[in-house]
């Protein structure tokens, strides 16, 4: 087993593709160094973790059987350090915990989790769950999360991104010097902060890992996730499979194509839901304090920040010309790639029907 292992559970968003890729980027010169990331094959380790907790997760569970023992067993191989990196462990039940705990007790365990504030991460959560087929709008979705309880685990919201109930379940029985938090600094710091903080974290000379990754998970538009959301619609009453729909509208679609359109509007909470989103900050605030646990940052960054010269736009309310623009921009997508393929998939007959509908508007 390995001496160390730090083990980064998440929380989604908050800068894991990133220091995945850049983990993945500069892993001979890691290696060379005593610290490994011991991804086998794959480019990260979601598979892994996947089997950990357990999920269907769009049909792929079955594909990811034994995917954990085998991380497990590639930890066990190496010396020095090693560092397990995947956001989707954040949501890992009680027993699933002690399982990965058990599996990994040959070695000193750090535990690392970063977070950020959560009127940041309720629109970037909502996106992402657009982009795994959600239709919910965003009003709901901040309706269905403002009622239910933060710590029941209903909800993958709370399960990933509840500081407190994340950490009370993944941090039994560490001391706290080796339960690490992980704050992702506010807009305007330095580019390479947060590479810098989870270096801090890792105890990675940053110098060892020079090379940047490649793989921005970048936001959408109020426009872009409304056309996602009816895409979606459509898409299920067509009985899309899941292999096809994360081929072609999140990858394709979203990824490759809304994701870099020019001057979105970014989606923020509504002045009603700010005084809440403060209080839940002030709760996470006053439990990393009274935990005592290493926080690489200011903690002080888990405070949202609202700014009065910026009015509020309804995500659920978009620009109808824009949000044709970015159906043709998604209909150009699929049809540059269907025409790479012998035989064009339906889901381009339907972006069609729903750009013409839209440009009609």
């Amino acid at each position: 087993m390995a001496d160390v292992v730090y083990l980064h559970i998440g929380a989604p968003k908050t800068g894991t593709t990133y220091l995945q890729d850049r983990l993945l980027a500069n892993r001979s010169s890691l290696a060379e160094r005593g610290i490994h990331y011991p991804v086998g094959s794959g480019k990260d380790m979601f598979a892994p973790a996947l089997d950990l907790i357990d999920r269907h997760w769009g049909g792929i569970r079955d594909e990811v059987r034994g995917e954990w023992d085998a991380l497990v067993q590639r930890v066990a191989a190496v010396r020095g350090t090693a560092v397990v990196s995947h956001e989707v462990l954040a949501g890992a039940r009680p027993e699933q915990v002690e399982r990965a705990k058990r599996d990994l007790a040959g070695a000193e365990l750090h535990l690392v989790y970063s977070a950020r504030d959560i009127a940041r991460q309720i629109p970037a959560e909502w996106q992402e769950s657009v982009k795994h087929r959600d239709e919910r709008s965003f009003a709901q979705y901040l309706r269905q999360l403002q009622r239910s309880h933060r710590r029941s685990g209903s909800l993958w919201f709370w399960r990933v991104q509840g500081l407190p109930d994340v950490l009370n379940r993944w941090a039994g029985g560490l001391p706290p010097e080796r339960v690490h938090l992980v704050t992702v600094p506010r807009p305007g710091a330095a580019a390479d902060e947060l590479w810098r903080r989870y270096c801090r974290a890792f105890g990675i000379d940053p110098a060892a890992a020079p090379v940047e990754g490649g793989r921005p998970n970048a936001s959408l538009g109020i426009e872009e996730t409304s056309l996602l959301r009816e895409l979606n619609r459509r898409l299920k009453e067509a009985g899309l499979d899941s292999a096809s729909y994360r081929a072609i509208v999140r990858h394709l679609v979203a990824h490759e194509t809304l994701a870099h359109r020019d001057g979105m509007r970014k989606v923020t909470l509504p002045p009603r839901a700010r005084e809440w989103a403060a209080e839940v900050a002030d709760s996470w605030i006053d439990w990393v304090e009274g935990a005592g646990i290493d926080v690489v940052g200011d903690v002080d960054e888990l405070r949202p920040v609202f700014r009065d010269d910026e009015p509020w736009v309804d995500p659920d309310k978009p620009r109808k010309r824009v949000l044709a623009d970015a159906a043709l921009d998604a209909l150009v997508a699929v049809v540059l790639e269907a025409a790479a393929r012998p035989e064009p998939k339906p889901p381009l007959a339907l972006l069609g029907r729903a750009a013409r509908k839209l440009a009609g508007t």
